[in-house]
């Protein structure tokens, strides 16, 4: 693997703050209330479900919102990651540097990490999730009910999908400017560059091999390169 803690470290801001930022332009900040509402109408599409899953595929993988108590690797068909979440001015990018997060776009498949939440107390950790995954309305990748294919057989799980209509969602760009953005990127909590070293390192460990952020961090580490010097 090509990109290291050392590229990271060229790129990360100097204080790491995990305070709510302020939403962006056209946003407002979501409520305990707005994420209660969204739960029991995703609750009441799914009644018979006796586990909760959490399908999770970035930084939910390596950065766990809530509390969970089983984990199993799983694929799920019909979506792929990708770096196209935008613009992020706050969490990881700046006005000066905006940031792409990663969201599941339609088409292919994607393998990633399935988390169980505990059966108590299974309201109080969704609302954590949607806090963070969801801190302000209207979302740009709501959550919705998947098929996931795992080992131990298919499960019905959540997870966060991009909303094609959102102005947020960011498409056509090749890999080498999805790249210089992520080697740019940094914000309150931490940089692009963190973000995917950790996704790749976490998924290569659990032999959960993404043939496209492979190319993408071979790239961001080739732009640190190129600006702060060989590592």
């Amino acid at each position: 693997m090509r990109l290291t803690e050392r590229h990271v470290a060229f790129v990360q801001p100097a204080i790491i703050d995990e305070a709510m930022p302020d939403p962006q332009p056209g946003y407002e900040r979501a409520t305990i209330e707005d994420h209660l509402t969204t739960w029991r109408s995703l609750k009441a599409k799914e009644p018979d479900l006796s586990e909760i899953w959490i399908f999770a595929y970035g930084s939910l993988i390596w950065k766990p919102a809530c509390e969970v108590v089983e984990m199993r690797v799983g694929i799920l068909r019909g979506w792929h990651r990708a770096f196209c979440l935008g613009w992020n001015t706050r969490w990881r990018g700046s006005e000066e540097n905006p940031g792409l997060m990663l969201a599941l776009d339609r088409g292919g498949a994607c393998k990633g990490v399935l988390y169980r939440l505990p059966s108590a107390g299974v309201e109080e950790n969704v609302v954590k999730l949607f806090e963070r995954e969801m801190a302000w309305k209207p979302s740009a990748f709501p959550p919705r009910w998947v098929n996931v294919a795992s080992r131990d057989g298919n499960v019905r799980a959540l997870t966060f999908c991009i909303d094609r209509n959102s102005g947020r969602y960011v498409t056509g760009l090749s890999p080498h400017e999805v790249a210089a953005v992520l080697a740019r990127a940094a914000g309150s909590r931490g940089s692009m560059a963190e973000y995917l070293y950790e996704t790749v390192t976490r998924l290569e460990s659990m032999g959960l091999h993404d043939t496209h952020l492979w190319e993408l961090q071979e790239l961001v580490a080739e732009h640190i390169e190129a600006v702060y010097g060989g590592d």
